[in-house]
C-alpha cells in the first residue's frame, strides 16, 4: 500500500533555465525525489497502524516512530518534505523581494535584506557535504537563518520552515560541476517570496490562535 506520492512539478522543467537546467530539473524531481518516497512508503508498509499519520506529523515527532525504522523516515520522509517543500519557493521569473510582515520581521531581527541574503548564502556555502540551507521559524517565533545535514527539516527542532535550498550536490552538479556558490546566488532569482510570505503570515496566525 503506498502511502505518499510524488507531487507534480507547478512548471515545466525548463522554466527556471538558465539559473537551474531541465535536465537537473527532471532527474532532481522524477529520480530524486521518487526514491525518496519510494523508500519512505517501503518503511511505512512494515508498520501499517502509521499509516493515518501526515508527514509533517512523523518529522516532527521522530521519536515517536518505532525504531527499526527511523533512520528511514528520517532520511527518506524529510527527502519527500524537504523536495516538495523546494518544489514550492520556486517560481520561474521569481518574486523579487518579500513584502509585508515577512519583509518588516527580516528587517528588525535580520538586519535587512541584504544582511538576510548573506546569512542564507553562508549557510548554504557553508553546509559541508550534503544538506539544506533555511529560513525558519524557531518556536519562539523568532527568524532564524541556519542549516541541517542530509534530509534533517527544521521540523526536527520543533521549528517551521519558510525558505529551503537543497545543496545536495544532485541539485546543482550537472549545471555548476562544483561551482555552489554560483548556484546558490543564482537560486536568488527563482524563489517565491509570495509562497514564503504566505507561509509566514499563516505561523504569525497560528502563534495568534495560541
Amino acid at each position: 500500500m503506498s502511502h505518499f506520492e510524488l507531487p507534480a512539478l507547478e512548471f515545466a522543467p525548463d522554466a527556471l533555465e538558465p539559473y537551474i537546467d531541465k535536465e537537473t530539473m527532471m532527474i532532481h524531481h522524477d529520480k530524486h525525489h521518487q526514491t525518496y518516497v519510494t523508500n519512505l512508503n517501503a518503511a511505512l508498509d512494515k508498520h501499517p497502524e502509521l499509516k493515518d499519520n501526515s508527514l509533517t506529523d512523523l518529522i516532527a515527532h521522530l521519536d515517536k516512530v518505532p525504531e527499526d525504522i527511523r533512520t528511514a523516515v528520517r532520511n527518506n520522509g524529510g527527502g519527500h518534505y524537504n523536495h516538495c517543500f523546494f518544489w514550492k519557493v520556486l517560481i520561474p521569473g521569481g518574486s523579487n523581494k518579500p513584502t509585508g510582515a515577512l519583509a518588516e520581521a527580516i528587517d528588525k531581527q535580520l538586519g535587512g535584506f541584504e544582511k538576510f541574503k548573506e546569512a542564507f548564502t553562508n549557510a548554504a556555502t557553508g553546509q559541508f557535504g550534503s544538506g539544506w540551507a533555511w529560513l525558519m521559524v524557531t518556536k519562539q517565533n523568532v527568524l532564524k537563518v541556519t542549516n541541517t545535514p542530509n534530509q534533517d527539516s527544521p521540523l526536527m527542532d520543533g521549528a517551521t520552515p519558510l525558505l529551503g535550498l537543497d545543496v545536495w550536490e544532485h541539485a546543482y552538479y550537472l549545471k555548476y560541476q562544483n561551482r555552489r556558490p554560483e548556484y546558490v546566488k543564482n537560486f536568488f532569482n527563482v524563489i517565491n517570496w509570495d509562497f514564503v510570505s504566505d507561509v509566514y503570515n499563516k505561523t504569525l496566525d497560528t502563534e495568534a490562535v495560541h
